[in-house]
């Protein structure tokens, strides 16, 4: 489980493959204080901590092919900034939302706006995968914890400070940019639950 916020940005080092999973190499500077087998949130996408070098500060992940084909890990190239998230500890504040780190499907960057003190970015997805948005709702872009601006079938925009900027990927965002996006879990519930219901409703 995680929330959101955002604690660092990971470099790419190296790409393996191993026939269809795939292994990467990050940097970042908490590296030492990392295990085996913890959970990472990696553009909002959980990954699993499998190997460990203190001395280069560098860890190493795995990706299944589901994962791969899922998310926007098959855009990552040797250089590739990683936004990086331990889990949330439950002896702290909760600053951002629930994010579980499952993504849903990817987004793409269609247009920035910058609004002279902050920027809104716009993203298009998948509304066939019963999937959606709500003005002011929570939603979280390659892991970081938003609000929806503006909200559309099958497209939404976000707001971005510039703190958010600097010390997350946005700021390598642009138009064709590929992202993870994960919906608010209880919005995922609220529907599931109304399909249930309004199902049942039919079939009496």
């Amino acid at each position: 489980m995680f929330t959101g916020i955002i604690e660092k940005m990971a470099k790419v080092v190296a790409i393996e493959q191993e026939n269809t999973n795939y292994h990467f190499t990050l940097e970042v500077d908490f590296a030492k204080e990392l295990k085996i087998d913890q959970s990472m949130a990696h553009d909002g996408c959980c990954l699993t901590v499998v190997k460990l070098d203190y001395d280069k500060n560098q860890y190493v992940v795995t990706a299944m092919k589901e994962t791969m084909d899922k998310t926007n890990l098959s855009t990552w190239q040797v250089g590739t900034e990683v936004n990086v998230e331990r889990s949330m500890k439950m002896d702290g504040r909760f600053d951002g939302h629930i994010v579980q780190g499952h993504v849903d499907q990817i987004a793409t960057c269609v247009k920035v706006i910058d609004e002279n003190g902050s920027w809104r970015y716009f993203f298009e997805y998948d509304s066939d995968k019963s999937s959606f948005t709500v003005p002011k709702g929570s939603i979280s872009v390659n892991g970081v914890s938003l609000t929806v601006v503006d909200s559309e079938k099958g497209m939404f925009s976000v707001s971005i400070i510039p703190f958010t900027q600097k010390v997350t990927n946005f700021h390598n965002f642009k138009v064709g940019t590929i992202v993870n996006i994960e919906f608010d879990v209880f919005g995922k519930y609220v529907q599931r639950l109304l399909e249930q219901y309004l199902g049942e409703k039919k079939n009496d």
